[in-house]
């Protein structure tokens, strides 16, 4: 999985080949000014025999050269990491761009399956992880690669038997740094996984504040935090701890090999084969050649965690995306309105079944009231209308033509929906009305608002239709956030309309006021509108009764009364005392 992850992550750098290029000229400048060094401090020491004896002359030269060599390579070093944050930056941009795109192709069924705080954690989190890991493997690689091949071709021409011994230690340090990896991969994994359920009942509670203060949930809730919290702890303390064995083992590998090369460099240099200068510079190659090793262990946590997040990126934007149009799929314009369910069978999942062979026939202009206790299968119908999800079997006809012959854009344009949760984004009300119409003008959204019953609380506002709303729209009442969503779905004046208790969080004096914009707004459009609170219904031209998935009676409000069934027992709960 790490080699599959990594080939699709090389794709993404790919992109930015001319800042790779340059990397790879800044590495090698930078890398070649230090293994100049070490060649140049070891012709310094042989000019300094003993006390008398010292070649000043020569040694300043070499002095002044070194830092020359030694200030040219830091430049280069610090264009290489510029170099390099560019590259992971702008890699991670683009995979942020390509996830977030895919977020919008993904079916519903995923949001409604997936916690909010651990798409967002897959986000900020897992992005930063990543960032930091090619960051830091680029620069590991270019440089290591110059790194190795440079010093083992100066320790050659030093003295080849002890580059050979050299030679010989560094498959050592590598199998060592390769057994821990390998241990540790599932660590980060199970860390990143946690992550992003404990950033996800964070965001949880933090939104739900006032409910947990009502309920006295305090205590309860950092409880479950610290259990989730606790178990992150551990997870991440093995994670790291067993990574963090891999940077002093290779050490100590490396450590053996510098000792035995200064015995072995030491009984050379008493038989007159190697200078101690030689010795010196050759123990500073041989440092400079495990150096690459002990990076790359001891940055090792930080890539297993990069590659965890890599494989949460990837599982994402590999999900299936909401089925494509066909394509012979055409866009409709405007609808009629004529509505026909047809031998519908549906369910979320096939060993629950929710709706079969459901039936239902709405002419141009109908208002359909659906009502039924929770779980009936209100909310499914709508669902299924819009294509959020798509039936098991039977059919869907809009004005005559199957709702998959419809592209789902232009289907989706015919509906307008008034939800019981409010959605708001961070902007101006203005902006908030005109969501579905971008370039609507000032008049059409006052229009909106005066017909939606929002106009005149907007007025009362600092700023009018300029106030701002922060991203969870907590500085206005659960009822005006409630009437500016009315607003945006009258200011779009859809064909068809579904209400999904659109009047729920309004007092029971601004609701009448909003019936009576409704009933302009839906006068010669079809519509629907799911309702718990029966007295917002009574004017409806059918009442679909829904128990189990199934229409148990059907009728208007006088009907239904008379039937002394379902509809009679849910009205008698509402409205007359127990």
């Amino acid at each position: 999985m790490n080699r599959k992850s990594l080939t699709r992550l090389l794709t993404h750098i790919g992109k930015y080949k001319r800042f790779l290029i340059l990397s790879m000229i800044c590495a090698l400048l930078s890398v070649t000014a230090s293994l100049l060094g070490p060649m140049l401090i070891g012709w310094a020491i042989d000019y300094m025999v003993g006390k008398g004896a010292v070649n000043f002359s020569f040694v300043s030269h070499i002095l002044i050269a070194l830092a020359f060599i030694y200030a040219g390579g830091n430049l280069f070093g610090w264009l290489l990491t510029y170099l390099t944050n560019t590259i992971a930056y702008r890699t991670v941009n683009d995979m942020r761009g390509k996830l977030f795109e895919k977020l919008g192709t993904l079916p519903l069924k995923f949001y409604d399956n997936t916690p909010y705080g651990d798409t967002i954690n897959r986000f900020v989190n897992d992005m930063d992880s990543i960032s930091d890991g090619v960051q830091q493997g680029i620069m590991t690689l270019f440089t290591g690669i110059v790194t190795v091949f440079g010093a083992v071709g100066l320790m050659l021409y030093i003295n080849p038997f002890m580059t050979v011994f050299v030679l010989l230690s560094a498959p050592g340090a590598f199998f060592v740094a390769r057994f821990i990896s390998k241990r540790t991969q599932h660590f980060f994994k199970e860390q990143a996984k946690i992550l992003g359920q404990l950033n996800g009942y964070a965001e949880e509670i933090i939104g739900g504040q006032k409910v947990v203060k009502a309920f006295g949930f305090e205590e309860r809730s950092f409880r479950k935090f610290q259990d989730t919290n606790n178990l992150l702890y551990k997870v991440g303390v093995k994670a790291q701890f067993y990574s963090s064995l891999t940077n002093p083992s290779t050490r100590l590998v490396n450590n053996i090999t510098y000792a035995g090369i200064g015995i072995i460099g030491s009984v050379a240099a008493i038989s007159g084969i190697i200078s101690v200068g030689g010795i010196s510079s050759f123990l500073i190659y041989a440092s400079l050649f495990g150096k690459p090793f002990n990076e790359i262990s001891g940055v090792l946590a930080q890539r297993q965690a990069a590659f965890a997040s890599l494989q949460r990126i990837f599982y994402v934007l590999d999900l299936p995306s909401e089925a494509m149009d066909d394509k012979n799929s055409f866009d409709m314009k405007e609808s009629e309105g004529n509505i026909l369910f047809k031998n519908v069978d549906f369910s979320y999942e096939p060993e629950c079944p929710l709706i079969r062979g459901f039936n239902l026939e709405v002419k141009k202009g109908d208002r359909i009231a659906i009502v039924g206790q929770t779980g009936a299968g209100k909310t499914t119908l709508v669902n299924l209308l819009m294509r959020f999800y798509d039936v098991d079997s039977g059919s869907i006809l809009i004005d005559g033509i199957n709702i998959k012959a419809i592209t789902r854009a232009s289907l989706r344009r015919n509906f307008g929906m008034v939800l019981q949760d409010t959605w708001l984004f961070a902007g101006s009300i203005r902006d908030n009305i005109a969501y579905g119409r971008e370039n609507a003008t000032e008049e059409q959204i006052i229009a909106a608002a005066k017909a939606a019953e929002a106009h005149s609380f907007i007025m009362r506002l600092p700023k009018g239709y300029d106030t701002l709303i922060n991203d969870t729209g907590e500085n206005l009442s659960q009822g005006q956030k409630q009437l500016l969503t009315i607003a945006r779905v009258m200011l779009v004046d859809p064909p068809i309309l579904i209400l999904d208790e659109a009047t729920s969080s309004i007092d029971t004096r601004t609701e009448i006021h909003i019936q009576k914009a409704f009933m302009k707004m839906i006068a010669g459009r079809t519509s629907f509108v799911i309702a718990h609170r029966l007295s917002t219904i009574r004017e409806a031209d059918m009442i679909l009764v829904m128990d189990k998935g199934n229409v148990v009676e059907s009728g208007t409000h006088e009907q239904l009364l008379k039937k002394n069934g379902h509809y009679t027992m849910l009205y008698k709960s509402q409205f007359e005392p127990a």
